[in-house]
């Protein structure tokens, strides 16, 4: 009963912080805004899957977070280091 209102809480409060990042994508008025908040749904991507692991008690998922965080740690650095390079022109 508990893991239920636990998993409830979890997609709700997930989903609230995915849209308000979904909502700075789409208004971020310069490319690192929107990378920020790209880097933002990553990590609640993360969390996601680490708390549906810790529900379900099982811990299959830990190479897909593994992936997901080198994903997200190589797409941000490329980013940030092509928009700098985008400034100093």
């Amino acid at each position: 009963m508990i893991d239920t209102y636990l998993a409830v809480a979890l997609t709700v409060l997930l989903s609230v912080t995915a849209l308000l990042a979904l909502a700075r994508i789409y208004r971020g008025p310069s490319l690192l805004d929107r990378v920020v908040a790209t880097d933002l749904l990553l990590a609640i991507m993360l969390g996601a899957v680490g708390a549906q692991a810790a529900v379900t008690r099982h811990a299959t998922t830990l190479p897909v977070l593994v992936v997901l965080s080198l994903l997200g740690f190589v797409g941000s650095v490329s980013l940030v280091r092509f928009a700098v390079r985008e400034e100093t022109r």
